[in-house]
C-alpha cells in the first residue's frame, strides 16, 4: 500500500490490449473476451516483466502497465498464484472488471516495452 491508500498493480499485455486501454484515456481495462472467466492484475512488477518478456502470448510487442487501485476495495479479491509461480496476483472476476475499473485511481501507464 501506498501512502495515497492506494495498491500498486501491474498488467503484461499485447498491442490489442494497449490499443483498448488507451480509447479509454489510460483509465479503465477493456471487457473481457467471453472465454476469460478473470481479470488477473499483478502485485510483483519482477513477476510482469517476466511474463510480457518472456511468454509468447501477447505477440511480438509486449508491454507491461503500472496502475493505482484504492487498497480498502481490493480486500474483496482473494490473491493467488497462477500456474505454479511464486507471484501473487489477484482475481476479478470478469463480471466485475466495470466496478474494479471505477476504483482505479489516476491513469493506467506503460512502464516496461519489449520487442
Amino acid at each position: 500500500m501506498s501512502s495515497d491508500g492506494t495498491t500498486v498493480l501491474w498488467r503484461p499485455m499485447g498491442q490489442q490490449e494497449r490499443d483498448l486501454v488507451r480509447e479509454t484515456g489510460w483509465r479503465r481495462w477493456p471487457a473481457l473476451s467471453p472465454d476469460e472467466a478473470h481479470f488477473f492484475p499483478i502485485l510483483s512488477e519482477d513477476f510482469a516483466i517476466g511474463a510480457a518478456r518472456d511468454w509468447n502470448l501477447f505477440g511480438s510487442v509486449r508491454y507491461v502497465a503500472r496502475f493505482h487501485v484504492e487498497t480498502g476495495f481490493l480486500g474483496r479479491y482473494s490473491t493467488r498464484s497462477f500456474g505454479g509461480s511464486a507471484a501473487p496476483m489477484l482475481w476479478v472476476p470478469a463480471e466485475e472488471l466495470n466496478e474494479f475499473n471505477a476504483h482505479i485511481v489516476g491513469p493506467i501507464e506503460v512502464v516496461h516495452e519489449f520487442r
